[in-house]
């Protein structure tokens, strides 16, 4: 099973792109930095810790 690589932020709607950085939780939710940084690292979703997405390389 893998992450659903959401390409958009679940608080203000910006694009986010599979290589770039991005925040979620265990359940997913996804954030852009700028957001992730206003909710001090926490999901307003679920309560939890909000991380680093990790990268796909690019299909070759």
């Amino acid at each position: 099973m893998s992450l659903e690589m959401k390409t958009a932020c679940m608080k203000c709607d910006s694009g986010l792109e599979d290589m770039g950085e991005a925040h979620i939780c265990s359940y997913e939710c996804t954030f852009c930095t700028p957001c992730t940084e206003e909710m001090g690292r926490i999901c307003p979703n679920c309560g939890g810790e909000l991380v680093p997405r990790p990268r796909r390389r690019p299909k070759e």
